[in-house]
This record gives C-alpha cells, structure tokens and sequence, in this order.
C-alpha cells in the first residue's frame, strides 16, 4: 500500500468535557478548540488526538490508547509527578510493568479512558 499519509487521529469520548479538557491541558498537551464540543490535544508536531464532549458509556469503558514513547523511565516520572489521582477523581497512573516485548505503564483519564503508555523493545529475530 503506498498511502501518503500526515496524521492518524483517534476520538476520545468524555463523562465531563471539561474536566477532561483541563486534565490533558495540566499534562502538557496543547488544545486547539475546534468547537464548541470538540478539540484537537497535541503533544509533539504530529502526535495528537480528537476530544469530544460525547459520553457514551460502553464506548468509553472500552476505548484503550497505546502511546510509544522513547524513554518510558523519564515519562513515567513526569506524568507521576503531577500527581493525577489527587487532581482528577477517577484518574490513575500504575507502576511499570515489564513485559517480554517491552515495558509500559497504565494511565486512566477522569472518564475511565486507558492509555498504555509504552516502549518497544529491540528483538532479534534471526536468533
């Protein structure tokens, strides 16, 4: 498949749209409000995702983001320090988790939105 392509973007459902607007603005990343029920959050040039002020249940308690990072140690430190679960009620963050293929760590939003946020190891097939 030869698909020149600029961006991939997920939509995200919210319980409460502000409070999930303001949970993304207080990690960093950057909002473009689009409208009056819908934003663009950015972290990086390219890296971003849609926000709507949609809740629908089964929708939200199933959606799961993987975000690949490239030092899961320092972002792992960063999100922990701003201390979610005492800001944002329903919001989580675990300890890292080491797994065969990588490591990662899980980020729950005020709406229940699981983010896996991740690093790939480098495996050699040819062994």
């Amino acid at each position: 498949m030869d698909i020149q392509s600029k961006s991939l973007r997920s939509f995200l459902g919210s319980r409460d749209y502000s409070i999930s607007r303001a949970f993304y603005s207080y990690l960093g990343f950057e909002e473009t409000i689009l409208e009056s029920n819908l934003s663009l959050f950015t972290v990086n040039e390219n890296l971003s995702f849609y926000l709507q002020d949609a809740f629908v249940k089964d929708w939200i308690e199933n959606t799961m983001i993987f975000w690949e990072v490239t030092d899961l140690k320092n972002v792992h430190e960063y999100i922990k320090s701003h201390s979610l679960e005492t800001k944002f009620k329903g919001a989580r963050v675990s300890e890292i988790v080491f797994n065969p293929w990588g490591n990662e760590f899980f980020m729950h939003d005020p709406s229940g939105i699981l983010w896996h946020i991740g690093e790939f190891k480098l495996i050699n097939i040819n062994k």
